[in-house]
């Protein structure tokens, strides 16, 4: 014997496989969508006491089966048993009946509630239309005990942060005698403080006995919490892992079947021509910041990627470029140009182009086609004379761009709400990509896209780069900041605090600036930082 002890994590292990029971078992579930097979005979089992993470690329069919196991959405063929019972879910109260509950990446709580209100809403002890009180206080509290917080019932959920929030979400599931919890992208509006909460709570409530199905794009969050890791693509079941067998690594092999390397090559051989810049920002002061002024330079063929913390400024600099936003004074030159920008089809006419932050709020509408999304930003240019819509001209132009951006599935006429979030942020690019602009704004390009989507953005980027266009990127991925850039611009409180050349920028190096402090001997201050 070698004398190693067992790690924590293997004991789980095994103590799961003698003692645990299968509280959840899924068995060749299907499910279809017009011109779409969203999971094809998928099965899942989740024993109490266990974080199971579920993982995959956007559209690999992780959200569906989730609804499915919450009671959102009955599959197509297939069944479900609870405790060894066959069972079937006609609503997610049948779902939370049986010990259930999906937690939504976006959070359900109302705002004008008590935190007490929400966590027993609809399920109130009452006499008759009178609301036992003391009765409602003792539930509720000791729900969100058993969610570790201390909190009074009786707080305001509009006070509450984003991390608080969430862990009341738990304490409402609690409150149901909840066995099982489905948690979507719960850390993806959390600090990395709130998330360390949210972590020590969910591994509470595993070793407890609560059965965890955890779904997130973020690895090292599954390397933290996983006991095991269930691997889904194109809507089937690929492998699954032991604690002890995952590394990054391998889940991304699983999850894309490709190899993802090429992203710390992808602007190596980038040498930027000589000539004047393609946009240039001369003392541009936003009415957030207006003390600072901004002054930058970006040529034909280059990123730039916008570095800098929550505030410092980044989202503005980019809508007022865009003219959202109004400036308090500053000027902006295309190819050498003054251009008047006063809102944004100003901006447009002179080649500029904005992917919001927010896709599905400003980006996209979700309800409409594909194709009409892809299309809506060029109509002048598919129109009679500017005016008359030609349909066949853009029914055209959108399949040209569908394959261009490889939106996957490839129907025009799918809703784009219908998409994953990943085919989504292909779709807000791509509505772009047909007008030919000179210059592309993007904020937070790749935010809620899985490993797969998010080499497939920074491939489109570098592809609309080396078009001829100036590309701006801000991201608070320090990873992203560092495979697709050229340069490095951080921001801090309102203005350009310095920058970066590829080869200069680190993680530290970035986040030194970023925090308001001096970079290392080789970073360049702004001529503007103050």
């Amino acid at each position: 014997m070698s004398g190693r002890r067992p790690e924590s994590s293997d004991l789980r292990s095994v103590l799961r496989e003698i003692e645990s029971p299968v509280i959840l078992q899924a068995r060749n579930i299907v499910k279809r969508y017009p011109g779409v097979l969203a999971l094809d005979r998928v099965d899942l089992d989740v024993t109490a006491g266990e974080i199971v993470a579920v993982v995959g690329e956007n559209g690999a069919g992780k959200s569906t089966l989730m609804r499915i196991l919450a009671g959102d959405v009955a599959p197509d063929e297939g069944r479900l048993l609870v405790d060894g019972e066959a069972i079937r879910f006609g609503s997610p109260r049948d779902a939370i009946d049986a010990g259930v509950v999906l937690i939504h990446q976006e959070l359900s709580l109302a705002d004008n509630l008590d935190v007490g209100a929400n966590i027993l809403l609809g399920r109130e002890p009452r006499t008759g239309p009178f609301l036992r009180r003391a009765e409602a206080t003792t539930r509720a509290t000791a729900a969100l005990r058993a969610a570790g917080l201390d909190l009074e019932p009786s707080r305001s959920v509009a006070d509450l942060g984003m991390g608080t929030r969430q862990l009341v979400e738990i304490a409402k599931a609690l409150s149901t005698e909840a066995r099982m919890l489905i948690m979507d992208e719960p850390t993806s509006s959390l600090t990395a403080a709130e998330a360390d909460l949210l972590f020590e709570t969910i591994e509470r409530l595993r070793d407890e006995g609560t059965a965890i199905v955890y779904i997130s794009h973020r690895l090292g969050e599954i390397e933290r919490l996983a006991d095991r890791v269930v691997v889904l693509r194109d809507g089937r079941f690929v492998r699954s892992f032991e604690r002890a067998e995952v590394t990054r690594e391998r889940l991304v092999e699983s999850m894309v079947g490709r190899d993802l390397d090429a992203d710390a090559g992808l602007r190596a051989d980038v040498v930027l021509p000589p000539g004047p810049p393609r946009l240039e920002i001369r003392g541009l002061r936003t009415t957030r910041h207006p003390a600072h002024a901004v002054d930058l330079k970006i040529r034909s063929g280059e990123i730039i990627a916008l570095a800098g913390l929550v505030g410092a400024g980044r989202t503005e600099l980019l809508r007022a470029i865009f003219g959202i936003d109004p400036r308090a004074s500053g000027e902006i030159l295309v190819d050498g140009e003054p251009t008047r920008i006063r809102q944004p089809s100003d901006a447009a006419r002179a080649g500029i182009a904005l992917v919001p932050e927010d896709r599905k709020a400003d980006g996209l509408l979700l309800d409409e086609s594909i194709a009409e999304n892809l299309v809506l930003p060029g109509l002048a240019r598919t129109a009679t004379g500017g005016i008359l819509r030609r349909r066949p001209a853009e029914r055209g132009l959108a399949e040209t761009l569908l394959g261009r951006m490889g939106v996957r599935p490839a129907i025009p006429d799918l809703p784009a709400g219908g998409l994953s979030g990943g085919n989504q942020q292909k779709v807000a690019v791509g509505r772009w990509v047909g007008c030919e602009p000179n210059v592309f704004l993007l904020d937070e390009p790749t935010r809620g896209v899985d490993v797969g989507a998010k080499a497939e953005i920074h491939a489109l980027l570098d592809r609309i780069a080396r078009s001829g266009a100036a590309v701006i990127a801000a991201s608070s991925e320090m990873e992203e900041l560092l495979a697709v850039s050229d340069r490095v611009v951080v921001m801090h409180e309102g203005r350009i605090a310095g920058e970066l050349t590829r080869h200069e920028a680190t993680e530290s190096a970035i986040m030194r600036l970023a925090t308001g402090g001096v970079g290392s001997g080789d970073v360049r201050r702004s001529e503007t930082a103050s």
